[in-house]
Order: C-alpha cells, then structure tokens, then sequence
C-alpha cells in the first residue's frame, strides 16, 4: 500500500554541490563533530538502501561505495538518490549555506537535480543575523527583520523556522517581550557587532513574530525540537517546553510544526493532540535509526491526531539522507499499516486515506501546496 506513496518533504536542506573525501562524507553521515563510523544503523541503511540505486550490490562495502560515488560525481549520484526517492516536493530551509568550502544547492538547482519541486523556509536567526548592518539602529533593525520575512513569504517561501532550541532551548514565554526591552536588546546585540543571536529576548521576539506572521500570511512556523548535533542541548530541546507559548498561539490562527522530536516524539504527539494547531513529524530520526524507523513512528501516533502528523527527512549534505529519510518512512509506515489491518484495527480504505495524508495530504493543506494526484 506505501510502495507508491507520493511524498512531500515538510523538512530538509540542500545537498553539498561538490564532491566528498571519506572524511567529508562521514562527517555528514553523523550529527557528531568527531564520530565517523560507519558501523550504525544509519551507516548499514545506507549501504542497503542507497547502494542498489548506485548499480551496486546491497550490502556492498563502504569503501566500494564511495568509490562508485567519487566514479560517478556528485551531481548524478544526487540526481539518482533524490530522483528515485518518490518525493514530489522539497521544503528547503535556506538557513545553512555550506559545508566548509562547498555551498549547498539553492531551491532552484535543488528542484532541477531531484526532478520535482522545491519551496523556501526561511530560518528567522539567518534573516535577522544576515540584515544586521554596522551603521543600523536597534528599531530599523527590527523593522528591517519583519520586512525582510514578509518578502521573502511575498517571493514565495512557504514557511518559517527558527533554531532557538540550538540558542536557549524551547521554553518561551506565552507573551513577546515588549517594545522596550527589545529595543534596548537589541541595542547591546548589535554594539557588539551582531553575528549569532543568542540573546534570550531578542530570540523569543523572533519566534512570536514567527508566529503572528504565521497566523497573518498563513505560512507554518517550524520549531526544531528533539536530537541535533553537540551545539544542542537535549534537555533543552524537549517539545513538552513549549507549553505555555503553544497555548498563547493556539486560538491565533498560527500553525506550529515540531519537527525531529526524537526521543521527545511521545511529547510532540501529546502536544498535537491537545493543541489543534500543532503538527508533527519525526524526520531527522528516521535514516539515523534505521530499522527501528517502524517503533518510533508508532511511538508518535499513539496520541497524535492523524490529521496532525507530515512526512519529512531533515535530509542535509548528502542525498543519501533525503533517500534514507522516505525510503525507510515508507517502509516502517507500510509494516504499521499492515499491522493494523491483520489485526482489524481499522478498514483498508481507512488506511489508504490515513496513509496519503502522512505521506503529503496534512503537510500540502498546512502549507498551502497542490497536493500529488
């Protein structure tokens, strides 16, 4: 029944436009700045999964496969990985520009390597630390932000996202800071020459703008919670933090998506399910846990409204994770689903319906997209 399943991607980045030492590669096959190992589940699905669409064995070795990569160029191995991954659309956050000295693909050359089409995200730290200028005042510097977001949504971005779990972690306040006490933060941010917002009130500003622009434009606001690489701090990521900012915005009009969530998937499922405004997805998870994709999807849609829940990868760097992220969903989504119906859990063609709405259904109406014939 999924073997088919059109996909909208609501999370991922570009794809690295150069090719890849071994050391290079692994370093993105990992959310560690020091590990490169191979040997995990991430590393064995890749060998599994990515290696047939490479014309080589299953299970080949690792050194086969980089060297079938270096062969064929980065540019064909994309093409093949994101052409063959059955995803119709891409949300990119933009947010990320490069890996060392190699850029990563724009939307537009993303599209025309995957074959489909791909959408803008607009990272709310990225705008506000790139319209910092030297000679700027902390009020038109403000100004500067909300009207560079409205531009870029009026240009055709789909949605917004902010990484303030990296910065101070997901426990906002239910109100913005006022006028004031912005101003005068953003004031010292700015007299010590910009660079990366980590300021408390200058980052709460940022997501409850996010969130009145999300209510006003009708653009989703994406929200990073859950595991990310060592600039995180996981206690800090937990979802069930965002209790007091999801009930200020749940009678706005706002739409706020948790994305990644793992290991805080139970909580992001609990939070769409009494918050009708939230939705869910587990994508960075699935290519990092391989096999285990199918528990941790079920773990989610144990509370979580089906109406609420979208497919995404997070898939960054490599092509192999935007392959890995839809080819393992779909399989664990197919087991689930097969599990359901030979236990008479529910109708096939309640499935079916089920099935099409996590695949891109519930992600197109949420972000305003033509959804897959």
């Amino acid at each position: 029944m999924t073997d088919d399943l059109v996909l909208v991607d609501q999370h991922c980045h570009g794809v690295v436009a150069g090719d890849l030492d071994r050391a290079r590669f692994a370093g993105l096959l990992t959310e560690s700045s020091f590990a490169t190992n191979f040997d995990s589940m991430v590393g064995v699905a890749l060998r599994r999964w990515c290696a047939p669409w490479l014309e080589l064995p299953a299970h080949c070795s690792v050194d086969d496969y980089l060297e079938r990569r270096a062969e064929w160029g980065w540019r064909r191995v994309s093409a093949q990985l994101l052409g063959s991954a059955g995803v119709r659309s891409w949300l990119l956050d933009t947010g990320l520009t490069g890996v060392a000295d190699l850029p990563l693909t724009e939307p537009v050359d993303f599209a025309d390597i995957a074959g489909g089409a791909a959408f803008e995200v607009l990272r709310l730290e990225s705008v506000a630390e790139r319209v910092a200028v030297d000679d700027v005042s902390a009020v038109d510097f403000l100004d500067f932000v909300e009207n560079e977001l409205r531009d870029g949504i009026g240009a055709g971005a789909v949605g917004l996202k902010s990484v303030v779990a990296y910065r101070t972690g997901l426990e906002l306040p239910a109100e913005p800071p006022t006028d004031v006490e912005v101003a005068a933060a953003a004031s010292a941010w700015l007299r010590w020459g910009g660079g990366r917002i980590d300021d408390p009130i200058l980052l709460a500003w940022l997501v409850h703008l996010g969130a009145r622009l999300s209510a006003e434009l009708h653009v989703p606001l994406q929200l990073h919670t859950g595991f990310g690489d060592d600039d995180l701090r996981l206690h800090r990521a937990d979802p069930a933090l965002l209790g007091d900012f999801l009930h200020a915005t749940k009678s706005t009009g706002a739409t706020i998506a948790l994305l990644h969530t793992w290991p805080f998937h139970r909580h992001a499922g609990y939070l769409a399910h009494v918050f009708p405004h939230v939705l869910v997805d587990v994508g960075l998870a699935i290519p990092y846990v391989g096999d285990r994709a199918g528990s941790v999807l079920a773990e989610l849609l144990e509370l979580a409204p089906f109406g609420s829940v979208c497919f995404s990868s997070d898939g960054y760097g490599l092509p192999e994770l935007h392959h890995l992220g839809a080819t393992l969903w779909r399989r664990a989504l197919g087991r689930l689903i097969d599990d359901w119906l030979a236990d008479d859990v529910m109708t096939t063609a309640d499935a079916e319906a089920f099935a099409v709405n996590f695949a891109a259904g519930n992600c197109c109406r949420a972000y305003g997209l033509t959804a897959p014939a």
